[in-house]
């Protein structure tokens, strides 16, 4: 099986990805399009010339990779909604697992704020897994939603039911994970997951939304309306 976990930043992503990657029979890739997303885009993101330096630049040889001969049973692929550009052709999502993680928008943006400076909607990725998720729809597939929020909340009875919904046996191992750095690490890892390498399992439940201001709350109302359309169709825990 391949998975392909769809969602945009801060939105526990990478600890997702640390608990399927911790199962003996998984193995991990991390934003496999991040290279082509920036050298595409011309994008100043931190560790900019690094990320180009460390993976494919060609969105075509990046899918070839992702269908690669792999000694894992399965293997999971942590993608950014934003990174698929126009200039990325779908048809390979007819051959993955598509599952989506959802973050409330007021979360994302006031996590995400603390590392970038500028932000956009385009930047969080809300209105890209939108039309992801409407293209997968497309494909005749019924896509898996599932909220940060409910695997934060009781991370096992989550993982169970994400599992059972693609056809996944459980494994507890998901549970939990080594803290540091993982071989499967983008090379970005240094400037965006030292919370998550600190991390040896999911944290606790979130308290009360953040409150947001000036731009910051003009772009949450943007990305409210199609978190919750997405919300709609999120598994019940």
């Amino acid at each position: 099986m391949r998975i392909a976990m769809w969602s945009g930043p801060r939105n526990l992503s990478t600890a997702l990805m640390y608990s399927f990657a911790n199962r003996m029979d998984m193995s991990a890739v991390d934003e496999p399009f991040y290279a082509a997303y920036l050298n595409e885009t011309g994008l100043d993101h931190p560790m900019r010339k690094e990320v180009i330096l460390s993976q494919n630049v060609d969105p075509k040889l990046v899918v070839s990779a992702l269908f690669e001969a792999d000694t894992a049973v399965h293997s999971y692929q942590k993608h950014m909604t934003q990174h698929m550009l126009p200039c990325v052709l779908r048809d390979w999502m007819r051959e993955v697992t598509n599952v989506f993680l959802i973050r409330h928008p007021a979360r994302v943006l006031a996590s995400f704020a603390n590392k970038y400076d500028g932000l956009t909607l385009a930047d969080i990725g809300f209105v890209q897994q939108l039309e992801l998720f409407d293209q997968v729809c497309a494909f005749g597939q019924v896509p898996v939603v599932i909220d940060s929020a409910d695997i934060r909340a009781n991370p096992e009875r989550a993982l169970r039911a994400l599992c059972h919904a693609i056809g996944l046996e459980w494994d507890p191992e998901m549970l939990s994970w080594p803290a540091g750095p993982k071989p499967f690490d983008g090379v970005w890892a240094s400037h965006w997951y030292d919370a998550v390498h600190r991390s040896t399992g999911f944290a606790d439940t979130e308290g009360e939304l953040p409150v947001l201001s000036g731009e910051l709350q003009v772009i949450n109302e943007k990305a409210l309306p199609i978190y919750e359309r997405l919300a709609a169709h999120k598994l019940s825990i």
